[in-house]
Parts: C-alpha cells; structure tokens; sequence
C-alpha cells in the first residue's frame, strides 16, 4: 500500500504529551527513520489557516504514534484529525476539520469535528463532590455514540470517590441531586446484564435497574475571544447560569413544572419563543458553584 489515511480522536494525553496515533500501514517504511516529518495544516479558531511542521519520531507505545507535536491550544480533547501518509512524501500530514459552526459542549468550545463518545470520557471533573458523581457516569458508565452516558445509580457511590458512611452518603445525595437540578442528570429506569453492563432504554429479559442518564447539553457558540476562551472572561466554577433547554433521555417527558418555567422564560423574554420540541426539557436559570 503507498497511501494510508486514518482518522483518530485525540484523547487528552495525546494533547499533553504532544503525540498522534499513527497508521498501521506506514510503520514498516517509516520505523527506521530517526526523524520524520510532520505537516500540521489547522484553521485556528475554525477559521485562520495555519500550517506548522514537526520533527517527529515514530515509537511504539501502546500503539504507534508520532511525536513531538505541539497541539493548538484550541484542539480539545475529543477532536478528530486525518492522518495522511504517502509513500511518495516526504512528510506525514495531520489535519483537523472545522464545524460549520462553533459548538460548545457542557461549556467548552469545540471549533473543529470532534468523536462526542471521547469528549464524555475525557471530562475533567475538578475536586467538587459534584463533579465526582458527575466523572463516574461519563467516565464508568455506558457511553452512547451521541455523547450520551448511563450508569446504575447504586456503582455511582463507590465509583465518586465520596468515601463511605453517613456523612460521604449525605454528600452523594447533594451532588446527585444538585446535577438534576442543574440539568446534568436525569433519573431513569433501565437495565443491567448478568454481568452488571447497562441498558437504556431497558433490554428485554434483564434486571431493572435505577440509572442515571447523563446528556451533553450542545450549544452553538454566540461569542469568544482571540484565544478561544469564552468571551465574557467569567469564570464557570462559580457562576449564575441563564436557562436553557436540555435534551431528554429516549422516552422521558418534561414534568408540568418544566413546562410552565419555560413558558414563563418565554414571557419574560429569558429565552427564544417557541414551545418545548418533543424530548427536551427547561432548566431554569440557577447557581452553579464548583
């Protein structure tokens, strides 16, 4: 074979450790190179063009990879990049790919197309409880290809990191039921396997099981600075957050409380008119801290 193309997500220790996976088909002819040349070719912020060469070796890690890549810091972890390779080059080529548009997912901006299974796995809880409770199911539950997760609610306790007792359940109720509250979670009934692997919805012949169903709030992006940052400098660990609509599990229905909150937003001009589209909910406008 004389050329190879593959398309990779990059996961975050790609990004910190300044690698890219590598075809399988180049391997043989490129092992043996001390240096190999590296073509980045990015629109930064989706938009300017910039090209950039590397000096990389190939190595051997889990699987084959380049190294030496300084990533743009408006890659985030999740985007997809286009691996080319031609016998007949010199150079490897590494490409990214721009949205239509700018999205931002649960609040990072994402300017290029992105794998939504890896940008849930690849979320960076911080130290609050309730971004521990929130780390178990994006990271230890079933990930959908649509970015969506479920676990069983009973794993999430010794999966948190909370601890244990009285005090370490009375924290986890919090979390859990702060992230409804924010929007973040959603309670649902779904089912395990004989080997406890979830189901959502439920799977005939399996036990039920209480779940908790995470879905990635998607928002197209109004506004940003130079550094891709969002452009009102604020910061997001403590902060009031505006209401907005969020997108059910399959077969879940806004409650008449959800309706009426959004109906009021809509008076109050809080929100874009328009009535709930069947699978979405309203969360109202609440503080976020940690």
């Amino acid at each position: 074979m004389r050329t190879a193309t593959r398309r990779f997500a990059l996961w975050r220790a790609d990004i910190d450790g300044g690698v890219c996976a590598a075809p399988e088909e180049c391997v043989r002819e490129l092992e043996d190179r001390e240096t190999v040349t590296v073509v980045m070719e990015h629109r930064q912020l989706g938009v300017t063009a910039v090209r950039a060469e590397f000096a990389s070796a190939l190595r051997q890690d889990v699987e084959w990879e380049f190294t030496g890549i300084s990533w743009p810091p408006d890659v985030r972890p999740g985007v997809l990049v286009t691996v080319t390779w031609q016998k007949s080059k010199d150079a490897v080529v590494v490409r990214t790919t721009p949205l239509d548009e700018p999205m931002r997912v649960d609040g990072v901006d994402y300017f290029h197309e992105y794998d939504p299974k890896v940008v849930t796995r690849e979320f960076d809880p911080g130290t609050s409880n309730r971004g521990q409770v929130l780390a178990a199911v994006r990271r230890q539950g079933r990930v959908f290809s649509d970015g969506s997760a479920v676990l069983p609610e009973e794993r999430v306790s010794s999966l948190s990191g909370l601890g244990r007792g009285a005090k370490a359940a009375f924290l986890l109720r919090n979390a859990v039921d702060q992230l409804i509250r924010e929007g973040f979670l959603t309670r649902v009934e779904g089912s395990v396997d004989s080997s406890g692997y979830p189901s959502y919805p439920p799977a005939d012949g399996q036990k039920t099981a209480d779940m908790l169903f995470y879905a990635p709030l998607v928002e197209p992006v109004e506004f940003y600075d130079e550094d891709g940052e969002d452009g009102d400098g604020a910061d997001r660990r403590d902060h009031w957050v505006r209401g907005f609509v969020r997108r059910l599990p399959p077969g879940a229905h806004p409650s008449e409380k959800q309706l009426s909150a959004h109906e009021q937003a809509v008076e109050n001009a809080q929100i874009g008119a328009g009535e709930l589209a069947p699978g979405y909910t309203f969360v109202k406008r609440h503080h976020r801290n940690g």
